[in-house]
């Protein structure tokens, strides 16, 4: 395959199985591309040249590493500067202070509390033409997601290391949110008692007793800890299950689950502990 500073990163991964292990090698700044979530949002968007900018490198260094797998290189096409330029989107360009209402949710997330509940409160209040900045500090990969599903363009931009704010906003009817597609709540775990009694928990973990893939998440800082239960689940042999300790129920990758046709069973040990069990029927 012939390759150019053009090429998105998505088209080289797809291409060749060892793309990403080249990648990576070039600049630490690509080993977010190791996460399954985290790959599909900027890989498909991002060039080389771009790629380059982000990683303090050159599209020469990309050449060098991905030439071993196989891909022809073509030095000679120049770079289309609209593609290396990240532009802010139409919405952010023409939008005034007054219809941007920020949300910072770094203190809730440092004493322990899932913002879910506020972002939704102020995504559903959003009059037409508003745009909702989520201030946090890393890019809500997965809240982008599931945003995305339903309908609202997002935008994220570093401040500085630490300091992201990401923009969502949706052209048509900007209140409506779809409670179907959207992960459920704290009240709606309590309310629909998701979190398993003793039997069903041992019925499943005695099923694939022997079988078992254990992780620790609970001291990953977030959105880590959804990135490293999907990175598990890929390679997840068909006759195991997965079993995870985590700090919190994991709220944002329910939705994620049920539309990859995992199933799953919940059980809180205490406030701060609850483990999940994953697998496939």
């Amino acid at each position: 395959m012939k390759i150019n500073a053009n090429t998105k990163i998505a088209v080289l991964l797809k291409q060749h199985p060892e793309a990403l292990d080249a990648i990576t090698g070039i600049s630490p700044k690509f080993n977010k591309l190791r996460n399954p979530i985290l790959r599909k949002v900027i890989a498909g968007r991002t060039s080389i040249s771009m790629a380059s900018t982000i990683g303090g490198c050159s599209p020469e260094d990309f050449f060098r590493a991905l030439e071993p797998l196989g891909f022809e290189i073509d030095r000679t096409l120049e770079v289309r500067d609209e593609i290396v330029k990240e532009r802010l989107p139409d919405y952010l360009q023409q939008v005034s202070s007054a219809k941007i209402i920020e949300l910072d949710v770094r203190a809730l997330i440092d004493s322990g509390t899932d913002p879910l509940n506020q972002i939704l409160h102020t995504i559903s209040r959003l009059e037409p033409g508003e745009v909702l900045n989520i201030i946090n500090s890393f890019e809500p990969t997965p809240l982008r997601q599931l945003l995305g599903k339903q309908g609202f363009e997002s935008y994220a931009n570093t401040k500085e290391p630490g300091l992201v704010h990401t923009y969502f906003f949706k052209k048509e009817t900007p209140g409506v949110v779809s409670v179907a597609t959207m992960p459920p709540t704290q009240t709606d775990l309590d309310t629909a008692n998701l979190k398993d009694g003793p039997t069903e928990w041992e019925e499943v973990l005695n099923r694939y007793q022997g079988n078992l893939e254990t992780i620790d998440v609970r001291e990953l800082p977030m959105p880590q800890p959804m990135h490293r239960i999907l990175e598990a689940l890929e390679n997840l042999a068909p006759h195991k299950a997965l079993l995870i300790h985590h700090k919190r129920i994991p709220v944002f990758l329910l939705p994620e689950l049920e539309e990859k046709k995992w199933s799953y069973r919940i059980k809180e040990i205490d406030t701060d502990r609850v483990e999940l069990l994953i697998y496939s029927d």
